[in-house]
């Protein structure tokens, strides 16, 4: 049995039985690690050595949430939930409770595409604006899945396909990783490639929103910490909460460093006096332990995948296939995407499968006679699966973050299974496709 495999079910399987995520990583690792022929002690010794590899990660997420909640005291969220109350709450106006609806998601979803492009910080601002809207997604009787989905596809389809900020990241991990394989490709290809897998995520949004999740969803409307303190709001605080918001992107996009960027948000606020010295502790503190359990999943992540690569089970689960498909390209293309699909929904993240699967993938691709384009559809595609629908990964992770805010929204069932199903199934037909078309 492949360590990989047998690793991956067991965290899913945990996962979906409702064990804790970190637990289920840390499980699977060490049956990961006893499949693969791993000892006790290279076991530990792999997964220990792999953690530090998230310590970035983690610290990045925990200052962002620092920075957001810090962001959050200069009252703009409750700007934004005043303006969305003032829509949606009309006696006898059934028609702006549709329009409520509709500005929700169009805005969630903007936020959420701008956030991986044109204003790169990623999932910092789902804690900034979703739990001060929790009560108005409770009135307007929205399915939190479908928010889910939503913010799920902002942090996924844009950076898949356009060449901007975490884009440019994940482009240039592709292209470089492609050429150390033996193939050396433009970037300026990628979105060629890349242009119909993403349709195939925008298909699977929309079936979200019209089909899926479309129906009303009652929810307990509890009253959250967030909404209890009125925040005065100043037309100054705001001035100087849009200067920290450029701040935080001039330094960020430059050192492609979230750490820098979020240091440097937080200091022009408490510098200008939009907030003030005596509540910085309180503030950090309150936005780490908001994003505490993203932090932890990732740094487990981390340690999970370096178990499963010390294995060698991975380049032995490709070759496998390989072996075993013969000479169908069609077959070899789907098994190499079915591959990727397994590699990240266990690792958690598309950047970091690009560097596991590319030096396999490419060289197998181009003696299999797959054309340029088809070879960065289909590493770009099999890194990109297993991104939406992961329990490891920031891309759900963050949604349940917002969402979870009143214990109402569970991760597994509410955000990973609807992501899982929505958009990895979409993007492996879509990209097969690609990948034939392109041959």
């Amino acid at each position: 049995m492949n360590a990989v495999i047998i690793a991956i079910v067991v965290m899913l399987a945990l996962s979906l039985l409702r064990v804790n995520v970190v637990l289920a990583l840390v499980v699977g690792a060490i049956v990961g690690g006893f499949t693969g022929g791993l000892s006790v002690d290279e076991t530990i010794v792999s997964f220990t050595g792999g953690l530090g590899e998230g310590a970035t990660i983690a610290l990045s997420y925990a200052l962002l949430g620092g920075f957001a909640v810090a962001i959050s005291k200069t009252g703009i969220p409750q700007l934004l939930v005043e303006a969305m109350l003032r829509i949606v709450k009309k006696e006898g106006e059934p028609d702006r409770t549709a329009l409520g609806k509709v500005l929700i998601v169009l805005m969630l979803l903007a936020m959420a595409i701008f956030s991986q492009n044109l204003i790169p910080i990623h999932i910092a601002f789902i804690p900034l604006l979703v739990p001060p809207i929790i009560h108005v997604l409770n009135m307007l009787k929205i399915d939190r899945r479908l928010i889910a989905s939503v913010l799920t596809f902002g942090l996924t389809a844009p950076y898949i396909l356009l060449p901007y900020g975490y884009g440019f990241i994940f482009h240039e991990i592709l292209a470089k990783q492609m050429a150390a394989a033996g193939m050396a490709i433009d970037m300026a290809d990628i979105p060629k490639a890349m242009a119909l897998p993403v349709l195939g995520l925008f298909v699977g949004l929309l079936i979200a929103i019209f089909f899926s999740y479309r129906k009303p969803r009652e929810y307990e409307d509890k009253q959250l910490k967030i909404t209890e303190e009125v925040v005065v709001v100043k037309t100054r605080n705001i001035i100087f909460t849009v200067l920290a918001l450029i701040g935080t992107l001039a330094v960020q996009i430059p050192t492609q460093s979230m750490i820098a960027g979020a240091v440097t948000g937080i200091a022009i606020l408490y510098i200008t006096g939009a907030l003030k010295w005596k509540d910085a502790d309180g503030l950090i503190n309150e936005g780490m332990r908001m994003m505490a359990f993203v932090g932890f999943v990732m740094i487990t992540a981390n340690g999970f995948a370096a178990v499963l690569q010390e294995t060698g089970d991975i380049v032995k689960l490709v070759e496998y296939s390989s072996t075993a498909l013969g000479d169908n390209k069609g077959m070899a293309a789907f098994a190499m995407l079915l591959v990727g699909l397994i590699v990240t929904m266990g690792i958690g993240s598309s950047f970091a499968t690009i560097p596991i699967i590319a030096s396999i993938f490419v060289p197998l691709s181009m003696a299999f006679g797959f054309s340029p384009l088809a070879i960065i559809a289909l590493v770009g595609t099999a890194a990109a699966l297993g991104d939406a629908g992961s329990p490891a990964s920031d891309s759900t992770l963050g949604p349940t973050a917002g969402l979870d805010v009143d214990g109402q929204h569970n991760h597994i069932w509410d955000t990973c299974v609807p992501t899982f199903i929505h958009y990895n199934i979409p993007l492996l037909l879509f990209g097969w496709v690609t990948v034939m078309l392109f041959n």
